[in-house]
């Protein structure tokens, strides 16, 4: 088996790593018109040779943006969302999309202009059995006019957190501990890795390596498995875990996309950091492999991205405030820098206060004191929630008593 240095070497990796980098470089009306050849390519290629339908993954900012970019450079493209999952603006900011993309792309006028007749009309020919075999397979070739689809999670927030464990650091923490805290035969050598930064033959026989969860956390969760129980790690009192993604967004998005042959873009960026940065510089803009993908904004900078909202004039949801320039004339947005569901815990230990969860307090005390205190059940009986996990952590949260 080839380890992952042979395999970075096979795969172009360090190459791409070097465009990468030099693309990021460049300027603002360079990235933007390199986002728009990357979304118009990728969009050519998945309709025409892939006889696909691409489409949007909208969530927060980024990708509301990367909608209004569509609409400005003429890119028809349907959204996909788990709204139910979001801040409230951003589910507000979702409906009113839907009902612009209502307005924008009349059914009638869609499918007219392409040669083809509606749904209603093609069944209405139901009885002249030539005409309706013509006709619908007319319309099974033609791209439906874009909507914003709303999706359902496979399980709700709380299923989540009581069967498969709190999501709190960042995704790769959290796989990290998850795999030490669920130890099997198969993942002796990812563990030892984890304690200890020594990768054994796949990762090379490299020491040291980014493998190593960080001495702050090691403390707290080595303790799980065997190898830093001996060397006196703690092990943490609740489950952790990166599903929560997964089975709230991933798979409904997933499943909905292999019902109807979709192929996404994403509004990701490399500048985040993370898995997202690692995926997007080995794999680039658009992504044709074991996986399709594309995301147009990926060498963008968070400075890119809201020169380009105000540019596009894009309605800011609530929950970020609104976007205004630092002295130095760097962008912001007033309130949140990012967002993500009500009970995500990645990036927390990052965020100066008020945190999200201060924010959550400020704005509705009840499902604050949900998630802080009760939305969980313990082996003992007991309830609690995101205060017990963030105090052992370490990350404040608790609100200081006035005098």
């Amino acid at each position: 088996m080839k380890n992952v240095y042979q395999q970075r070497e096979e795969n172009n990796a360090a190459a791409n790593e070097q465009w990468f980098a030099e693309m990021q470089a460049k300027p603002y009306e360079w990235k933007v018109r390199h986002a728009e050849e990357v979304a118009k390519s990728y969009y050519e290629k998945v309709t025409q040779e892939y006889h696909g339908l691409p489409y949007l993954s909208v969530g927060g900012l980024d990708s509301q943006v990367l909608h209004y970019f569509f609409e400005e450079i003429g890119l028809p493209v349907t959204c996909v969302s788990c709204s139910s999952l979001e801040d409230k603006s951003i589910q507000d900011a979702h409906r009113r999309i839907a009902d612009e993309m209502e307005r924008t792309y009349d059914a009638a006028e869609w499918y007219h202009g392409r040669g083809v007749l509606t749904p209603r009309e093609v069944e209405a020919l139901a009885n002249d059995e030539e005409d309706y075999s013509r006709e619908q397979a007319l319309l099974a070739e033609c791209l439906p006019p874009p909507r914003f689809i709303f999706l359902h999670p496979l399980k709700s927030k709380v299923e989540v957190l009581q069967e498969y464990g709190w999501p709190i650091l960042s995704k790769e923490k959290a796989q990290k501990i998850s795999r030490l805290q669920h130890p099997t035969a198969k993942n002796a050598t990812v563990r030892h890795a984890i304690i200890t930064g020594e990768t054994g033959a796949y990762g090379g026989y490299r020491t040291n390596s980014r493998m190593q969860l960080p001495q702050k956390w090691l403390d707290l969760f080595g303790g799980a498995d065997e190898e830093g129980a001996a060397l006196g790690y703690k092990a943490a009192p609740f489950q952790v875990s990166d599903k929560c993604c997964y089975y709230l967004k991933e798979k409904p998005c997933n499943d909905w996309a292999k019902k109807h042959k979709g192929y996404p873009y994403m509004g990701l960026m490399a500048s985040e950091g993370g898995r997202r940065e690692k995926c997007l510089k080995a794999h680039l803009c658009n992504y044709f492999g074991k996986t399709v993908r594309s995301a147009p904004f990926a060498i963008f900078s968070r400075q890119d991205l809201l020169r380009l909202a105000l540019d596009l004039r894009v309605p800011v949801p609530e929950v970020y405030g609104v976007i205004e320039r630092l002295p130095d004339g760097s962008l912001y947005t007033t309130k949140a820098q990012r967002t993500g569901c009500t009970m995500c815990g990645f990036g927390i230990h990052l965020e100066q206060r008020p945190h999200r969860f201060d924010r959550l307090l400020a704005k509705n005390p009840k499902e604050w004191e949900f998630w802080m205190f009760r939305c969980c059940t313990d082996e003992s009986g007991e309830k609690y929630g995101w205060g017990r996990v963030l105090d052992y952590c370490g990350i404040p949260w608790r609100q200081e008593a006035t005098p």
